[in-house]
Parts: structure tokens; C-alpha cells; sequence
């Protein structure tokens, strides 16, 4: 099967490997042509335009895969693609839009023929890579024509379809808002160690914990990696940004009227982290800086 997919950042770059290593035929582009470059010297079909991707298809039926910022981002995107297209192609949103906005641009782009797909993706960039962890939804019929692929790159039981338009995003969101809850655990319990009479080693801790523990899983490992690079954290500040899931989760709390206090608290820490540090904030920093590549600030 031929993929277009558009934005080679972290996540983007790394599914084009995983794709080109299941058989896929990519066809990648980006914004900035420096990346086009990359992605060409690991023997992906890289273009320079979206025109020039759109008719790399030929007379085939094209399937176009997002990997760009929710938002704006998406929108512009897809008033740029669409007149290219012909009615029965497929957009996919990879990225973590809004559900409501998926909802919304399913409606418009249905409007003139095209199938729009929205698939949450999990498992940070490791997992784009060698086994992501996949969240579709959209209209059936249109699932079914990527589904081989989605299935392909994903890791075994990693792939699953949610229902109608937006549903993937929605089931992709809630998941956010728990990864915060979790996050938030594990460094408020190595905040309370860091405080203790005991010298405790991080590094030990985490390991330990990380094998036949109840606790033990991706993002214990993970913090074990960070306490490895920097046994103290002491290179880290304590600034953990956020990049809005776990708002719309806590949105979608009160519209329910589902009491989530975990979350909202993670959260609410987060947003405090601004201004006030503390060695909990740094675990966290740590560990989206691990999984995902996100940012981190510097001591």
C-alpha cells in the first residue's frame, strides 16, 4: 500500500521507518526540507511539496497521513491538501487533535467525498518506530481500506478500532489524561524518598521497581533511563509543560459529571510547576523527555 504522510518531527519520522519496514511504499514530505533530506538518506521516497506528494500517487487512490500540531496546524493543512484531492481519497489525523475538531473537519471533508480517519497514537517515539500503540476511528468503510497497515505497525494487541468519527482521538485523550495521573505518582514518589532520613538510590529504586513489582511497566523503565543519564536530576528543572489532553479530559469530566481527581490534581501540579519547583516536577520532566522528546528546561 502507498502512504503519503506529511510531518517528519519525532513521532512522524519515526512511523515513516516503521511503515518502510512493513512493506509500505512512503511518500514523505515536511515543511522544512532538511528533514525531506534525512528521511531520503534512510531510503524513504522523500518530495519537497505536497503537490509533488499528491501526484507521486498517480492515478491511485490517495491516502494521506497527518503528522502535524493539533490545531491550527491541522486545519491549515487540510484546506491546502484538499483541492488536490478527489473524492474517495483518505486523510488521516495521526496526531492528538481535539475530538470535537475531528468531528468537525470528518463533516466537512465528507462533504466533498473524502473519508477522514483519525488515529490516536501511542508509545512515544520508540514505539512509532518498532510497535506503535494505535487508536482509530472514522466511518468503517474507510478504516478498512488502511487497516492492514495500521495493524502492520503496531505492536501485538497495540491496534484497536473505537467506532465513528473522532472516537479514536476521544479514547487517544482519555489516555492522556490518565499518563498524567500516573506520571504524577511516580514523582511524587520519588519526591518523598529524596526527602526522607534514608540516602536513598534513585537509580536502584527505579530498577527494582521496574522488575516483578506491581508498579513495573513502560514509564517506570523509562524514569529508570532518566536516573541513569542524571542520577539526581540535578540538570532538570522542574517545569512540566502542558500540551492540553489532559484540559480536555478534565472538560469532558465535568460534562459527564465523572469525578476524576487524579487527574485534575496532575494537572493543576503542572501548571503550578511554573513557578515553583520541586523534585516530583523534575521526575515528570524526566520522563516526558524520555518517551516522548519533549522539552526540557535546564537548571
Amino acid at each position: 500500500m502507498k502512504i503519503g504522510l506529511v510531518g517528519l518531527g519525532r513521532m512522524g519520522y519515526a512511523l515513516a521507518l516503521n511503515m518502510r519496514d512493513h512493506g509500505v511504499e512512503v511518500i514523505a514530505t515536511n515543511r522544512s526540507p532538511e528533514k525531506v533530506d534525512e528521511i531520503i538518506a534512510e531510503g524513504v521516497h522523500g518530495v519537497y511539496t505536497l503537490k509533488e506528494l499528491v501526484e507521486a500517487f498517480g492515478s491511485e487512490r490517495r491516502v494521506i497521513w497527518l503528522m502535524v500540531p493539533s490545531g491550527a496546524a491541522v486545519d491549515a493543512m487540510i484546506e491546502e491538501v484538499v483541492p488536490m484531492l478527489n473524492p474517495g481519497d483518505i486523510l488521516i489525523d495521526g496526531g492528538n487533535s481535539y475530538y470535537k475538531d475531528t468531528i468537525r473537519r470528518h463533516e466537512g471533508l465528507k462533504a466533498k467525498g473524502i473519508d477522514y480517519v483519525d488515529v490516536g497514537t501511542s508509545g512515544g517515539i520508540n514505539g512509532a518506530r518498532n510497535g506503535a500503540c494505535l487508536m482509530a476511528g472514522g466511518e468503517r468503510h474507510a478504516v478498512a481500506v488502511i487497516e492492514p497497515v495500521l495493524q502492520s505497525i503496531s505492536i501485538k494487541d497495540g491496534y484497536g478500532y473505537f467506532g465513528g468519527p473522532g472516537s479514536g482521538h476521544y479514547v487517544k485523550m482519555i489516555h492522556n489524561g490518565i499518563e498524567y495521573g500516573m506520571m504524577q505518582a511516580i514523582g511524587e514518589g520519588f519526591d518523598i524518598l529524596k526527602a526522607s532520613e534514608y540516602d536513598i538510590d534513585f537509580t536502584l529504586a527505579s530498577k527494582v521497581w521496574s522488575n516483578g513489582s506491581i508498579i513495573e511497566g513502560l514509564l517506570m523503565r523509562l524514569m529508570h533511563e532518566a536516573f541513569k543519564q542524571d542520577a539526581n536530576l540535578d540538570e532538570i528543572a522542574g517545569i512540566v509543560d502542558a500540551s492540553g489532553e489532559a484540559d480536555w479530559t478534565l472538560q469532558e469530566a465535568v460534562r459527564l459529571k465523572v469525578s476524576a481527581p487524579v487527574i485534575t490534581s496532575s494537572l493543576f501540579v503542572r501548571y503550578k510547576s511554573k513557578d515553583d519547583e520541586r523534585f516530583s516536577e523534575k521526575a515528570v520532566a524526566a520522563l516526558r523527555n524520555q518517551f516522548g522528546g519533549h522539552k526540557v528546561y535546564k537548571a
